[in-house]
C-alpha cells in the first residue's frame, strides 16, 4: 500500500493520496498511467469477468489536471456500478456523482488562486472533458512544468507541427475549435485551442 501512495505522489497533489486510494480500493480499480494521448485525458473500461474497472490517466499532465481527470473517470466507476451503461456516458447521473466526489476538494479550498473558482464552475456543469472548459485549460496549463505553445497563441495564418510530426496550416476559428489545413493530405481538422503545437518557419 505505502509503495501505490509513493507512486501516486509523483502525479497526484500529496494531500489527495489518501482519499483516492480509498475510492480505487472501494471501487476495485487498476489505475494505469498512460503515455501522452491527442485525443484524451483519461478513459474508464469497465469491470469485465474477474478483472477490475481500469481507469488510464496521461502521465504528462500537471497535478492538478491528473486529479480532476482522475476524478472525472472515478466518476464513471460510480455510475456504472449503478446504473451499468442503461444511461449516457456523461449525463445527469455522471454530472451528479462528479460533482459528489470533487465536493470535498472544493469545500477545503484545495486547488489554488484562480484555479479554486474556475474548477468550481466547471464542477457546477462539468463537461464531457475538461479540455472542452478553455477558461479552465488556460489556468491548468499554468501548473505545466512544460508549458509549450498553444495553437491560440499563433498569429494569424501560422503553420506547425504537432507531436506525430504532421503538419498544418492554421486557419479561422470555427465556434469554440480552430480550422487546420494539414499540409500533408490537404484535409481540414478541427482543433482544440489549447492543444500544445511546435511553429514552423515557412
Amino acid at each position: 500500500m505505502e509503495q501505490y501512495k509513493k507512486i501516486l505522489r509523483k502525479y497526484l497533489p500529496p494531500e489527495s493520496v489518501d482519499s483516492i486510494i480509498i475510492w480505487l480500493i472501494k471501487y476495485r480499480i487498476h489505475l494505469h498511467v498512460s503515455r501522452k494521448r491527442m485525443t484524451k485525458l483519461g478513459d474508464f473500461r469497465p469491470v469485465c469477468d474477474t478483472r477490475p474497472h481500469k481507469v488510464t490517466v496521461n502521465h504528462n499532465l500537471n497535478r492538478y489536471a491528473f486529479l480532476i481527470t482522475l476524478i472525472h473517470e472515478i466518476a464513471h466507476v460510480e455510475v456504472w456500478e449503478e446504473f451499468g451503461n442503461s444511461v449516457k456516458p456523461h449525463g445527469k447521473e455522471w454530472k451528479k456523482a462528479f460533482r459528489q466526489l470533487m465536493s470535498p476538494f472544493i469545500m477545503n479550498k484545495f486547488f489554488p488562486g484562480e484555479l479554486d473558482s474556475a474548477v468550481r464552475k466547471y464542477t457546477e456543469n462539468a463537461l464531457a472533458s475538461s479540455g472542452s472548459d478553455l477558461n479552465l485549460s488556460r489556468l491548468l496549463k499554468k501548473y505545466d512544468a512544460d508549458q509549450g505553445i498553444t495553437l491560440e497563441e499563433l498569429p494569424g495564418v501560422s503553420i506547425f507541427r504537432i507531436y506525430n510530426g504532421r503538419t498544418f496550416k492554421k486557419l479561422e476559428k470555427s465556434r469554440k475549435r480552430y480550422r487546420c489545413l494539414c499540409l500533408d493530405n490537404h484535409k481540414i481538422y478541427l482543433f482544440n485551442p489549447m492543444v500544445i503545437v511546435t511553429p514552423v518557419n515557412d
